[in-house]
């Protein structure tokens, strides 16, 4: 146990104060919104460009925290229970603690670094060692200079193995991950562009991963990524490390340079026949099935095979567990369910931690209704079963769980221990199928989280309604990834505003805003009242503008506390006197510099500054704002420059009206990346936080949100001088060809013009043109060229592989219009790895 009066010296930091009670440290926490066991938690103030956790020493004092390190002195009187060491770098101080903690546990630990697959392969190791182990890994995809300690601190005295991941974005970084991880063994997946920002080179960038290594027994990797091969043989100590090298090409194997030489005998469309030769410890061959086709998905597994063979697991055992390989599902998706239910779905593991962030993610939503846990049996704790249920208990109330379904022997052994709460327990996942009754379910929000085992897909299946074949994935993280993209680009102070309008840009308001606000968003902006009053409807509480707000909405402003934006005398002499009747929120005035859409002109301003004093007991101004008209294309830099010189001189000239100052804004996602050093009080993020960089210039930057998928419905055969579809104009002239009919047409919103070849599709990650006519509820492609097509098979409409911005390029359109024409009938998927 850890005592609080053990962490000055341990993390070179000085005593403030000691709690009133002695109290141990059980678990590290950062953010103020996930506290679930106050009593025995540490809260690190950690201080970053965008945050700082100090701010919310107050609101944590509050839910019962009594135990902080800080990096900055603290007014001890309005904290008397509490204890404070205070360190100089907070994060510093988080990095030492879990060093010292992985530090007390004599255990082999994989570390694994690369560009790509750190998770797939520490996931699909996890699975193919666990029966030989009891292992604690890494949560997800935690593998930062935050997440790392985090993920250490799960290691207990049970554990057998450890095995984590470390990802790095500049030089510097893998030594402190190093210090933390210690790792005896590594994995080095591979080596690409992720990150490619923060190097000079490749050559730097795998250097600087390969310190990761640099005190390991065993090192695992692919000799034919010939940067980390040169690497691993410069950097490490031969005398120390072993290198276990696996190739496919034969000289290199005969030259011993690498210790495995693979052969793959046959690709299927699922599955992927491989020879493995060896020359150590004694020349041999097996051959295993993969149950892979995709390139990257073999190579991540070739890794995890090499570490079989290397702990001289029996070939036949192998295939026994490359068999039950699933694919991992690296996030929470939010689905859909039977009597307007949801289901958030993370049936991929199950362990403590991540149950805890899997909570954490129930928390954070905003549907309304009974928050339901279904659970199997928890795996990997290293605590006794009395213990972990205990732990697993204290859990639920904080994060809002009033009804369990426990699933599998374990849990419900200890049902005791879920005394106070409403629950139920089965013995399997087919004992609970058999009794399902939906009626039993209604509006309620329902947390699956289940260890691959227990088969909880299925229960998932059981809930999810039948609906439309189509559906649009949000990813989250994404959103979340442009989202610090742009916060980035913001002086100190600035505000962002978001727009959520139009459906989120077809992404899905709620859910958009509920993330937005969680990340701490200072405005967000729809297009309508009604839009508004949803999200009020759907518990966001951000203060919200409403740009087009009409004479008939104020009630609704009034009742939703929504700020209306006003653009004409008329709009403000309405809302003046409904004002005078009632009070109204405050407004935003709209100033126009150039779009010459809607706003008040400059030579407006006498008589608005002049309607402003005398009304200035009935009426609050919020903010001055304006459109730029061409600010993501270069030609209009001159146009774009006048329109913000004239701003300048506007809007100090309503300041001065008013007698108090005023949140001035006028950039969107185009101008935040071309003119910095106009961002004024606030700046607009419109259009790239779902992906898309308006001027073109850093598109690489931003990661796609959205990705549109529908089904293949049928594959027919369409014979030489045939036709498809309506007009006829899908044709098959000379040569036979294969067709096939999506599940998408444009009453889903996809658009006609994309009809008769202009558009394609992604099948099986190869491109698909339109054939004929798009029709309402479907469309046609012609698969001859992708011969394993067959109905069933997922088309991929847009997404990674397949930019909105090439797509809009095709037809003449814009990405805009492109995401907000999906229509509503098309589900939303949300995922998010964190």
């Amino acid at each position: 146990m850890l005592a609080f009066s053990d962490l000055p010296p341990l993390l070179s930091g000085t005593l403030l104060q000691l709690p009133a009670a002695s109290a141990t440290v059980q678990r590290l926490l950062l953010d103020s919104r996930r506290v679930d066991t106050p009593a025995d938690s540490l809260f690190i103030a950690l201080r970053g460009p965008q945050h700082d956790g100090h701010r919310y020493l107050p609101e944590l004092y509050r839910a019962g925290v009594r135990q902080f390190v800080v990096q900055q002195p603290v007014p001890l009187t309005e904290y008397p229970e509490a204890g404070f060491v205070l360190v100089p770098d907070t994060l510093a101080a988080l990095q030492q603690l879990a060093a010292w903690h992985r530090q007390r546990f004599a255990l082999p630990v994989f570390g694994i670094t690369g560009s790509n697959g750190k998770t797939i392969v520490k996931e699909w190791l996890a699975q193919l060692l666990a029966p030989d182990e009891l292992i604690c890994k890494s949560p997800r995809s935690y593998n930062s200079q935050v997440g790392v300690p985090l993920s250490v601190w799960e290691l207990t005295s049970q554990h057998t193995l450890g095995i984590f991941e470390a990802g790095i974005s500049e030089p510097g970084e893998m030594s402190a991950l190093a210090r933390i991880i210690q790792p005896t063994l590594g994995i080095f997946t591979n080596l690409g562009t992720a990150h490619d920002a923060g190097f000079t080179s490749h050559a730097e960038k795998v250097a600087e991963k390969m310190r990761l290594f640099a005190q390991v027994d065993t090192l695992f990797y692919c000799a034919d990524h010939e940067l980390v091969h040169a690497a691993a043989r410069r950097q490490l100590n031969p005398a120390r490390t072993t290198l276990v090298a696996w190739t496919r090409h034969r000289p290199r194997f005969d030259g011993q340079e690498a210790d495995a030489l693979v052969t793959v005998q046959e690709a299927a469309a699922d599955r992927t026949v491989v020879r493995v030769e060896r020359a150590r410890p004694r020349p041999h061959e097996h051959t295993f099935t993969l149950p892979f086709a995709d390139e990257p998905s073999v190579e991540n597994a070739l890794h995890c095979l090499l570490v079989l063979l290397w702990r001289q697991v029996a070939a036949p055992e192998i295939q026994r567990r490359l068999d039950r390989l699933q694919p991992v599902a690296m996030r929470l998706e939010m689905k859909q369910a039977l009597n307007d239910c949801y289901i958030l779905d993370d049936t991929y593991n199950n362990d403590l931690a991540g149950l805890r962030l899997a909570l954490d993610a129930l928390t954070r939503q905003s549907r309304r209704g009974r928050r339901t846990l279904i659970l199997s049996d928890v795996l990997e704790s290293g605590l006794g079963g009395a213990e972990l249920y205990a732990r697993v208990a204290a859990l639920l109330p904080p994060h809002g769980v009033e009804r369990l379904i426990g699933i599998g022997p374990d849990i419900s052994r200890h049902a005791a221990a879920f005394a106070g709460l409403r629950a139920e327990f089965y013995p399997d996942t087919a004992a609970f199928l058999a009794s399902f009754q939906p009626e039993q379910f209604r509006q309620e929000l329902l947390l699956v989280k289940g260890a691959r085992r227990y088969g909880l897909e299925r229960v998932v299946a059981a809930f999810q309604q039948k609906l439309h074949g189509t559906v649009l994935e949000v990813n989250l993280d994404a959103l979340v990834h442009n989202l610090n993209f742009y916060r980035r680009r913001l002086q100190p102070g600035v505000k962002l505003m978001v727009m959520v309008k139009a459906f989120a840009y077809g992404s899905g308001s709620s859910e958009v805003a509920n993330l937005l606000q969680f990340h701490r968003a200072d405005y967000l902006a729809v297009a309508y009242a009604d839009e508004g009053v949803d999200l009020r409807q759907h518990g966001i509480s951000l203060p919200l503008m409403v740009m087009n707000p009409a004479p008939e909405s104020f009630q609704k402003l009034r009742q939703y506390h929504l700020e209306p934006e006003i653009y004409s005398f008329e709009l403000l002499e309405t809302y003046l006197q409904a004002a005078r009747e009632a009070p109204l929120p405050a407004i935003h005035l709209k100033l126009d510099t150039g779009m010459r859409r809607l706003g008040f002109a400059e030579e407006d301003l006498p008589a608005l500054c002049q309607v402003l004093r005398a009304n200035a007991a009935h009426l609050r101004v919020a903010s001055a704002l304006t459109h730029l008209a061409g600010a993501d294309e270069e030609q209009h830099t001159d146009f774009s420059r006048a329109q913000l010189a004239a701003f300048g001189r506007m809007a100090p000239q309503v300041e001065a009206a008013l007698g108090y100052s005023i949140l001035k804004h006028a950039l969107n996602s185009a101008g935040i990346v071309r003119f910095p050093e106009a961002q004024h009080d606030m700046v607009r993020l419109g259009i790239g936080l779902y992906g898309v960089e308006a001027t073109g210039r850093e598109q690489d930057a931003l990661q796609p949100v959205s990705t549109l998928r529908t089904t293949i419905s049928q594959v027919k055969a369409l014979p030489a001088g045939h036709t498809v579809g309506y007009g006829r104009h899908g044709h098959a002239t000379a040569h036979a060809r294969r067709i096939a009919t999506l599940a998408i047409g444009y009453a889903d919103g996809y658009d006609r013009r994309f009809g008769r070849g202009a558009g394609e599709v992604l099948i099986r990650g190869q491109r698909a043109p339109l054939v004929g006519n798009v029709c309402m509820d479907m469309c046609m492609v012609d698969v001859t060229d992708i011969p394993a097509a067959q109905a069933g098979d997922v088309a991929v409409v847009f997404g990674p592989g397949l930019p909105l911005t090439e797509l809009a390029q095709c037809i003449g359109t814009i990405p805009y219009e492109l995401l907000t024409n999906v229509s509503e009938r098309v589900k939303r998927v949300f995922v998010a790895e964190d």
